[in-house]
């Protein structure tokens, strides 16, 4: 990679993190990236195991950053690449496989600010969704997204595509039970909020002032009962009459503004 003026140097593997989420389960295998916000956010994470890069020369020249010299790099032409991604993906001539990250526990990453809410996902398993509302996360600065490992997709490409860096940078939780889950952070002193259409108080009404946990349920079924038990309110988003719901990314964007920017 020829070097540009001006850029540092992409820091790669800085070793792996220890311990694990203990409930939860991480990706088995290697992880395939593709475009170049999730390609240049991995290559930049010290948490990451990079196994391979294939990049188009305009491609590696698109990177803010530079390769170190051993780096495993291989040129290839814009074809060469569609047939390592999903059919039609953008891959802006970059795919990057990569070891999954490590494991986290919940413990990790609950956070004594208040203003920094954690997302609960409860079987949202579309990749653009979760991949857009590790996008809004990263965006108004949440501790991290939880999800249970068996109803959640795993990290991959589209994810990583759809986040442009996120997934990188945000804290992702695999739990096997979320109810469990939910009591923890209970314990840690969150206030669990269940966005449901349902609801009688909106969610401005529904915000303390202290930790929140943002429950958000998948599109059509919404959060399963068990969960919806496990809040300590639920609230809906003061939507027109006219429009049934919005998609759980967009809720999940403008419940982390009003999180945000609560008085």
């Amino acid at each position: 990679m020829a070097k540009g003026k001006g850029k540092k140097g992409l820091r790669g593997r800085a070793g792996r993190m220890q311990g694990g989420r203990g409930s939860g389960r991480a990706a088995k295998g290697n992880v395939r990236l593709w475009g170049r916000h999730a390609v240049e956010a991995a290559l930049k994470n010290p948490r990451r195991e990079h196994i391979k890069l294939w990049a188009t020369l305009e491609g590696i020249d698109s990177l803010d950053g530079e390769l170190p010299p051993d780096f495993p790099l291989e040129r290839a032409e814009v074809a060469d690449l569609a047939r390592l991604v999903a059919k039609d993906a953008p891959h802006q001539g970059l795919v990057l496989e990569c070891a999954p990250l490590d494991d986290l526990h919940l413990s990790d990453v609950m956070d004594s600010d208040p203003s920094r809410p954690i997302v609960v996902l409860d079987q949202v398993t579309d990749p653009h969704n979760v991949g857009a509302i590790l996008r809004s996360a990263a965006a108004f600065n949440a501790a991290a997204i939880v999800t249970q490992d068996r109803h959640a997709p795993p990290e991959g490409g589209v994810i990583g595509k759809s986040a442009s860096g996120a997934l990188e940078t945000v804290p992702w939780v695999r739990v096997v039970n979320l109810a469990r889950a939910l009591e923890e952070m209970a314990d840690a002193g969150y206030w669990r909020i269940g966005l449901a259409g349902e609801a009688e108080a909106t969610l401005a009404e529904a915000l303390p002032a202290g930790p929140v946990a943002i429950v958000l349920g998948a599109e059509g079924e919404g959060m399963r009962h068990n969960v919806g038990q496990h809040c300590d309110a639920l609230a809906k988003l003061p939507i027109s009459e006219e429009m049934e719901s919005l998609n759980v990314s967009n809720a999940g964007a403008i419940a982390l503004y009003a999180i945000a920017t609560r008085g």
